[in-house]
Order: C-alpha cells, then structure tokens, then sequence
C-alpha cells in the first residue's frame, strides 16, 4: 500500500467542490475560534472569566474555540468588547483576483 502524506490528501479531496465548501466553512470556524483563544490568553483570561463578561456559559466559550458554534454578529462583538478587540467582517468578491487590499468590490464593516 502506498503512503500518503496528509497534504497529498487534502490537496486532492479539496477537489471535489463538495468537500471543498465542507472544509472551507469548518476552517473559517476554527480560524475565529483559534483568534478568540489567542486573545483571551494573552489577557490572561480563562474561558470562564470571558463567558461571565459576555453573559453566558464557559461551556459556550469552549465551543467558539474548537470551532462548534454557530457564530453571531451579536456574540463576536460581545467577545470583542470583552477583549479589548476590534471585531472586522469583510464581504469578498469570490470572482476578484486581486488582493483584498486592492479589490473595489470588497465591503468591510468594522464593530467598536
């Protein structure tokens, strides 16, 4: 049987347009999850000190973090004001090929 590495496989699942809107949804979970964590750690946070700031459970928190949650606007901008974070939702063009930066067709709305 021949081995294959991980990437090999990725590369060649994310072919099936199928699989590929799965993983890209589940990555972008785990992304904002993986951001919040990082900023309540270098706070010195623990998930129960935010849920307490945001008005809700640790076990919600735990959640976000490993990308089970169905994320609000309402939530994510609670979790920012928590955080002393600055909350940005950018709404791309998938058909530009220009980078973000540059592309007139992106809309950003930034939460204070």
């Amino acid at each position: 049987m021949k081995a294959h590495s991980f990437d090999a496989y990725l590369k060649d699942a994310l072919k099936n347009p199928k699989f590929r809107k799965g993983y890209e949804e589940e990555k972008r979970k785990l992304d904002i999850g993986y951001q919040v964590f990082l900023a309540r750690t270098k706070l010195g946070m623990t998930q129960t000190d935010l849920a307490h700031k945001i008005g809700t459970r640790q076990s919600n928190i735990s959640r976000l973090e490993f990308g089970n949650y169905n994320f609000t606007v309402e939530m994510l901008s609670k979790i920012a004001r928590a955080l002393g974070a600055q909350l940005k939702i950018e709404l791309l063009s998938p058909a530009s090929k220009k980078p973000p930066e540059a592309a007139p067709d992106r809309v950003s709305y930034e939460l204070n």
